[in-house]
């Protein structure tokens, strides 16, 4: 019997439907001339067929599912931490602007301390290093911005006491000689104001400040008599 292929177009009145909504070959593949695109029964199965066979990962993005979130928060973190170590707090912070789900950033960030990505001890002793021998930062200063980024009071403790109290002393003498010379030519008061100010703002405390400045002053051979009420 030969068998009959519509085409779009053609006259079918009276015709016999059965052949255009012939099952397709055992091997899949639809017979000659019967594309996916040809009749409307093609039609209704095609997109019967692409509504069911959609793949996990389209149906996740559709529906925004945590894995979406999840593969998100780690690209954001990793973009960040390119070139630049931060904190946990950094980066959670990060992700919430972001609007990542807190599930979504709990996992990444969890992960990304489990292998070592994210190591916030290690954040704050290289942190203390570089702020007190670069900018020559007191432990009061340190612990400030150690707190702003969001590190545990406990590393922080940790952190900050490696610095030597002698160590920090002689770090506030060299910040002072450094500035002494374009101090010079003020009235006392002023300079002595200056100066301690100066520590003051990098963390140093009364104390240190004060008996510091005095000496640097003495040494130049300048009268430091009422110092003390100065501060």
């Amino acid at each position: 019997m030969t068998r009959r292929t519509e085409w779009p177009g053609a006259d079918t009145t009276g015709a016999d439907p059965g052949p255009e909504y012939a099952a397709e070959p055992s091997g899949g593949l639809p017979e000659p001339g019967r594309g996916a695109g040809f009749g409307e029964g093609a039609g209704r199965r095609s997109r019967s067929r692409s509504r069911s066979s959609g793949s996990p990962s389209s149906s996740r993005a559709e529906k925004g599912e945590p894995r979406d979130q999840v593969e998100q928060a780690r690209n954001i973190c990793l973009r960040l931490l390119t070139g630049t170590p931060r904190t946990r707090r950094q980066l959670a912070d990060a992700l919430r602007k972001r609007e990542i789900t807190d599930e979504a950033a709990e996992e990444v960030l969890s992960r990304f301390e489990d292998v070592g990505l994210i190591d916030d001890a290690a954040f704050a002793d290289a942190w203390v290093e570089s702020r007190h021998h670069g900018r020559g930062l007191a432990r009061r200063a340190l612990v400030r911005e150690l707190r702003t980024k969001g590190v545990d009071p406990a590393v922080i403790d940790e952190a900050v006491g490696q610095l030597d109290p002698e160590q920090e002393e002689e770090t506030a003498r060299e910040l002072v000689a450094r500035k002494l010379r374009s101090t010079r030519g003020l009235d006392r008061d002023k300079r002595l104001r200056r100066l301690a100010g100066m520590l003051a703002r990098k963390g140093y405390g009364e104390g240190m400040a004060l008996r510091v400045v005095r000496q640097a002053i003495e040494a130049e051979g300048e009268d430091t008599e009422g110092l003390d009420e100065l501060f």
